[in-house]
């Protein structure tokens, strides 16, 4: 059994190749949630529908996210009532976010409901998927404006300002979701995807008795840098980290894991960093972590289980 940890574009890529090379050992992904909004009413979790879209063979691969071949019709008839747009939904996406939204307000809890959406959309036998909590969480960033939703920051504002501190508001009172610590528990190798160390596993990681399952784990534990060259293909990483008062490094990432991680990926163009990571006691791996396609996705997942 294999489990990773992460959320976003780069996760969802990375899964994509480890899942066509495992053959029928399980995949447990333990996503995060704290990316979810409330937007038009409906009740969104972007980090998690884009795994499930991508794992499913829908996600549309030139954007990242959404659904391929989605039109926007819906989105745009809001606008003309004078209602927010800046959120892209497509129609056909649209449709997971009523489902989620209907299920909720029934008392269906968000693994209940995650489970209902992959199976539906045809996600593979051997993966499951489990948000990091049933609770409601988000993230909130503060700026030099105020304080805004973190998706207001990445999609309207396209991070254009500063940001001076992270919130997960609601993390305090998180439980991990249920045969999430049992995942961690049981897995022969646990893998922490090119995510956002911030935003995208810093909040998985708050989570109650998920850090300390990961610091008592005996699965081998890998973390994959996010950054090439020292900076995010795409994302606020760099900048999150910045105004943070943390270093801009895969270094830095590592040290973030330090207290449960074994091993670090980095990029070869961030090869002289690997020295100083096995002095933090952490062993380095260089291998070129960009992932162009699906076989690129594939090779890099390769090479992390020739680790083992």
């Amino acid at each position: 059994m294999i489990t990773a940890l992460g959320g976003g574009v780069g996760a969802s890529k990375f899964l994509e190749g480890l899942l066509a090379i495992i053959g029928q050992e399980h995949l447990n992904v333990v996503v995060n949630t704290a990316d979810d909004i409330t937007f038009s009413g409906l009740r969104i979790s972007p980090d998690v529908d884009t795994i499930i879209y991508r794992l499913c063979g829908i996600v549309d691969k030139q954007k990242g996210w959404g659904l391929k071949g989605d039109t926007f019709h819906c989105l745009k008839a809001l606008g003309g009532f004078g209602l927010d747009t800046w959120f892209n939904l497509g129609d056909r996406d649209l449709a997971t976010h009523i489902l989620r939204t209907s299920l909720k307000q029934k008392g269906f809890t968000s693994s209940e409901i995650t489970s209902k959406i992959a199976a539906d959309l045809g996600l593979p036998d051997n993966v499951s998927i489990l948000p990091m909590t049933d609770a409601d969480v988000e993230t909130w960033v503060v700026t030099c404006e105020g304080e805004i939703h973190f998706q207001e920051y990445l999609v309207k504002r396209k991070m254009d300002i500063e940001v001076n501190r992270v919130t997960i508001r609601g993390i305090d009172q998180a439980e991990p979701a249920p045969g999430v610590l049992e995942a961690i528990k049981e897995s022969r190798v646990i893998i922490i995807c090119p995510s956002n160390p911030i935003i995208s596993v810093g909040p998985i990681l708050q989570v109650h008795g998920i850090r300390k399952a990961l610091e008592f784990s005996e699965a081998k534990i890998i973390g994959i840098s996010p950054l090439i060259g020292g900076v995010p293909l795409r994302g606020p990483a760099d900048r999150l980290m910045k105004g943070l008062g943390l270093r801009v490094s895969s270094t830095q990432i590592a040290r973030l894991y330090q207290d449960f991680l074994d091993v670090m990926v980095i990029d070869t163009k961030d090869s002289s960093e690997a020295q100083e990571i096995n002095e933090i006691g952490i062993e380095s791996f260089v291998v070129n972590t960009l992932m162009a396609d699906r076989e690129k996705a594939r090779a890099l997942a390769t090479a992390l289980l020739s680790i083992l």
